[in-house]
């Protein structure tokens, strides 16, 4: 069984067991799962529900391995550079995103 889920405007197709990175969002210290109710597409081999745009009802429950501050991993490092041309003008500048990693527990469709 797997689903498709989006999660700060990407998608994900997702199955029991696997771990992912989304966008880091706003979790309470203390949580030990989240919904992902943004559920756009689940099959289960036999049978598949389309949602238009989400399904009603249908929702992905996923866990942190350890706790939600620990979950918090960092992206590969990004070199954005602009550049002028013909005016001897360039910036180089850095930047490293923060995800959230996560566990997929559960498929409720």
């Amino acid at each position: 069984m797997y689903a498709v889920i989006e999660q700060g405007g990407k998608q994900y197709k997702v199955s029991q067991g696997d771990v992912i990175n989304i966008e880091l969002m706003e979790v309470a210290a203390n949580a030990k799962t989240i919904d992902l109710d943004k559920v756009l597409f689940v099959s289960d081999g036999k049978q598949i529900k389309v949602g238009d745009p989400y399904l009603d009802g249908a929702k992905v429950v996923a866990s942190f391995k350890t706790t939600a501050d620990d979950s918090i991993v960092k992206g590969p490092k990004l070199y954005p550079m602009h550049f002028r041309r013909r005016k001897n003008s360039s910036r180089k500048i850095g930047h490293r995103q923060k995800y959230l990693q996560v566990v997929i527990d559960a498929i409720e469709a």
